[in-house]
């Protein structure tokens, strides 16, 4: 069916933010905030009210509290919009992340602590992306430490993403001694 044009018709937008912050108390908060919306009127199943179109289904969001080594110090949800009046309570057990540290593990805290119906969905997905971004926000103070070596004095940061793999200019410029690119190098 060459020259038929596809169109395409929004059924559904969903907006993810995430924000980071420096307090004036030395820590650091991090808010990521989800939003849907649906071009037409939305009547979810069950005991849900009729949303109308372009208003929020969903608009909620997590803050995270968390000092220079990404430890967790507070947890604080919000929920403008919810599909359903019980969805309200599904924040209070994100709280069970206090003392967690951002970093390797994560996924896995956040999957064994708030699985299931022990907490909401979106607000529980929302932590996954929104360590990265924590991460990132700590760049400068971060890149003005000295890099963190394994056992072998090669930095961490080597094969951690695709630019610091040992094959790339990034690790050529950066760590010389650590690059495996080409022989012919």
């Amino acid at each position: 069916m060459a020259g038929d044009e596809i169109t395409r018709e929004e059924i559904h937008h969903r907006r993810i933010d995430m924000r980071a912050f420096r307090r004036s108390d030395g820590l650091f908060e991090i808010e990521g905030r989800v939003t849907d919306r649906k071009p037409f009127d939305f009547t979810p199943g069950g005991d849900g009210e009729t949303v109308p179109a372009e208003h929020p289904i969903h608009d909620m969001g997590v803050r995270l509290v968390y000092d220079g080594d990404l430890t967790v110090r507070d947890v604080a949800t919000f929920m403008d919009s919810t599909p359903y009046p019980a969805c309200i309570g599904g924040g209070l057990a994100l709280r069970s992340m206090i003392g967690v540290k951002i970093g390797g593990g994560w996924s896995k805290e956040i999957r064994t602590r708030l699985g299931g119906a022990a907490s909401c969905t979106h607000l529980r997905e929302l932590l996954i992306p929104m360590a990265t971004a924590a991460i990132q926000s700590l760049t400068p103070q971060r890149n003005a430490r000295p890099d963190r070596l394994d056992a072998n004095g090669r930095p961490v940061r080597i094969d951690s993403c695709f630019a610091y793999g040992a094959t790339t200019d990034v690790v050529k410029r950066r760590w010389p001694a650590f690059y495996r690119g080409d022989a012919s190098d």
